[in-house]
């Protein structure tokens, strides 16, 4: 009889420990998926822009110009949202200025719209192309979605600023298409203004990266 007794208490440990292990490869997992999407969601901003200036050096035209100013105005377009929304982040969240909506997610959804139909207008719409738009679009959520993970903003409002960030990329092109453009082509001041604008909110953005990506961050 004491020999089952200490059978079934090596038994009992043997399943607790393995219990054990299991509970810390689970943890260890976690935080190791977690460490991830931190690098990920941090680098993200600078991997979107680098992107968006490749697209703008491989363009190098007048639309190049008015995509520039058109993303600078995005992010102020989300900044005042902010302000006037005024919506807490989620709870715990490490940042507590007003989350809604996502300046990331419209800042991406600006970026991969602008990216998709330069795509579009290159190439034409067809297999290739849809396939890689496709790519490029989940690329963009997944990025977004980061914001979620880390607990930065709540769905609806990474929803709302990739929305935002498409409409009013759309809608930005519409108005060089359809408007400027024509203006763009007249009259040497309107060229004037959109290249002296165009600089003008680049050097302000790359003051902004300075100031909020590097100096804070250190």
């Amino acid at each position: 009889m004491p020999s089952l007794n200490v059978a079934g208490a090596s038994s009992s440990e043997e399943g607790v420990q393995a219990f054990e292990q299991d509970a810390l490869m689970g943890e260890f997992s976690y935080f190791e998926a977690s460490g991830i999407q931190a690098t990920l969601n941090s680098l993200s901003k600078w991997l979107v822009t680098a992107l968006f200036c490749s697209i703008l050096l491989l363009r190098h035209d007048a639309v190049s110009l008015w995509a520039a100013i058109g993303s600078v105005t995005n992010v102020m377009l989300s900044t005042a949202l902010k302000k006037i929304l005024n919506q807490e982040r989620p709870t715990l969240a490490l940042k507590s200025d007003p989350g809604m909506p996502s300046s990331h997610a419209q800042s991406i959804f600006y970026t991969i719209t602008f990216l998709n139909m330069s795509m579009v207008e290159w190439y034409g719409l067809n297999g290739v192309t849809t396939t890689i738009c496709g790519l490029f679009f989940t690329l963009g959520s997944f990025f977004s979605w980061l914001r979620v993970s880390q607990r930065f903003h709540t769905i609806s409002q990474v929803l709302v600023g990739a929305v935002l960030g498409s409409i009013f990329c759309i809608l930005w092109f519409w108005s060089w298409k359809y408007f400027v453009l024509n203006f763009f082509a007249s009259y040497v001041w309107v060229r004037i203004v959109v290249v002296v604008g165009s600089v003008t909110f680049s050097v302000g953005f790359i003051y902004h990266v300075i100031q909020s990506w590097i100096l804070k961050e250190r």
